[in-house]
């Protein structure tokens, strides 16, 4: 399954991750260093619970020890499984953010996947999504959720969303 586009107009991120509120972040598997070159974003012992939602990449973390959620989805249409799964990384994100834990969520550039599931989490919490939108645009990049289409699911609610999918399927 491929799980991201190159989008050759859509810059690499300036920091691994970014905290949109207390204890939840989201982040990439690359960032531009200080000298302007691709480094790689490394998970190791910073948080409680990383959740990727691209392939796990060998020696990109997290530590043993850490809980780790992987569910690889691409970055354009999902299916109602894949929105599915989405909701549910963004209970698992939302119940340990209530344990006082620290989640990670992290997809290829920290843009779009995990801007969706963490923007999920921020409605679960009480935010609208236009809300949860801004904030995180706002705390990790004004590229972060740039897929209008995973805005559009956003702003229809996510379980519609996955109803509306699986009646089409």
């Amino acid at each position: 399954m491929r799980t991201r586009r190159k989008q050759p107009d859509v810059p690499v991120p300036d920091r691994p991750w970014s905290e949109i509120v207390p204890g939840l972040w989201m982040g990439g598997h690359e960032f531009r260093g200080p000298g302007g070159e691709r480094r790689l974003a490394v998970a190791r012992d910073e948080f409680d619970l990383v959740q990727t939602l691209t392939r796990a990449r060998q020696g990109h973390g997290p530590d043993p020890g850490v809980r780790h959620q992987v569910w690889p989805i691409p970055d354009g249409p999902l299916d109602g499984t894949q929105l599915a799964g989405v909701i549910r990384l963004a209970q698992a994100a939302g119940d340990a953010l209530d344990e006082g834990l620290t989640v990670l969520v992290r997809c290829y550039s920290g843009y779009n996947r995990s801007g969706l599931v963490v923007a999920h989490t921020l409605t679960d919490l009480g935010h609208s999504a236009d809300a949860a939108i801004r904030l995180i645009r706002s705390r990790r990049s004004p590229w972060a959720l740039h897929n209008e289409l995973f805005v559009e699911y956003l702003r229809a609610g996510l379980p519609t969303a996955r109803l509306l999918e699986e009646l089409a399927e």
